[in-house]
């Protein structure tokens, strides 16, 4: 069962990273911004949601997705989304784009099957879905549920950094354990 607990471990430093922005990232802001390389950050008051995950998992367990995804995708550019019109990685931005996580994530190995039972949700889980009517979304699993047993979230879907109870508000798209 050392799996199980390193596994937990991993999760709860996600989680409590992800808590730490909770009143500090306060503003919903997508602008592009050239961004130091490795380890940049927008400013930690503003953000989108794959700010809450890259800040959580950098904090948590010091992995750099800003670098992470540059460098994979520098290597397998062919195998990310078109979506902007790039014709080669951008550090700036690429670990910044829903889709581009997705594709890094199932790259690694990190795909859980996407179900609507909330026991399949883990503390750390990366849950992606699509905010109508057609916005990519990514969130982190709390360790924190309702009163019916269903983890809440914790992500920035417009008013800054939030834990909520919005699980399955949105069709999920995709669901990715850190290992």
């Amino acid at each position: 069962m050392v799996g199980g607990f390193l596994r937990a471990e991993t999760g709860k430093k996600i989680v409590e990273a992800a808590r730490t922005q909770i009143g500090v990232t306060t503003l919903y802001d997508p602008a592009y911004v050239g961004l130091d390389y490795p380890g940049g950050d927008v400013p930690k008051e503003r953000g989108v949601c794959t700010d809450v995950v890259v800040r959580a998992l950098r904090k948590g367990i010091a992995a750099d997705l800003q670098k992470l995804v540059h460098e994979d995708m520098r290597a397998n550019f062919a195998k990310y989304p078109k979506n902007w019109g790039l014709k080669r990685p951008d550090r700036n931005i690429d670990h910044r784009r829903v889709p581009n996580l997705k594709t890094y994530f199932k790259r690694q190995g990190y795909s859980k099957d996407v179900t609507k039972k909330p026991s399949d949700y883990q503390p750390g889980d990366l849950v992606t879905c699509t905010v109508p009517p057609n916005l990519p979304h990514i969130m982190i699993v709390s360790d924190r549920r309702n009163e019916d047993g269903r983890p809440l979230v914790i992500h920035n879907i417009g008013r800054g950094a939030k834990e909520e109870d919005r699980l399955f508000d949105f069709p999920i798209t995709g669901h990715y354990r850190w290992k």
